[in-house]
């Protein structure tokens, strides 16, 4: 009976210390390269969420000028509220879309401002491919 339990023993295996360590070292390595690229991807999704919510604002103003006509002004806030179908609350509510007219062609340009995380997307007459690019200098986007 005894020398079953010694073979038993003598079989058993399992995890020295050193092995043990050198997961958690691993393991550490792995998290310290995860976890920034995890912030980018995060900050990044912000970033397009402020944009969206502007591309939204300038296809409202597309449907406040297709029943309206082109405005004599800037259009607000206030002008397509009704206009913009979902919330854009990444937006602050001082923005504007100058609408203007040249022979058959409409431009819009949207200015404003929004927040992303802690950083803010400034947009100065951004037209609609300005923000999509994002690459124009109409468009503040910090690094």
């Amino acid at each position: 009976m005894l020398r079953k339990k010694r073979k038993l023993l003598k079989s058993e295996k399992g995890l020295t210390l050193i092995e043990l360590l050198a997961v958690i070292v691993i393991l550490g390595i792995i998290a310290a390269i995860a976890i920034p690229a995890i912030a980018n991807i995060i900050q990044n999704s912000k970033i397009d969420a402020v944009k969206a919510d502007a591309i939204q604002v300038l296809e409202g103003a597309k449907l406040y000028v297709s029943n309206n006509g082109v405005p004599s002004g800037d259009l607000t806030s206030a002008d397509l509220d009704k206009y913009v179908d979902r919330d854009v609350s990444k937006l602050n509510n001082d923005y504007k879309v100058t609408v203007t007219k040249s022979g058959d062609t409409i431009t819009y340009q949207f200015t404003g401002t929004g927040k992303a995380g802690n950083d803010t997307v400034t947009f100065n007459k951004a037209t609609l491919n300005d923000i999509n690019s994002a690459a124009k200098g109409d468009i503040t986007i910090p690094k």
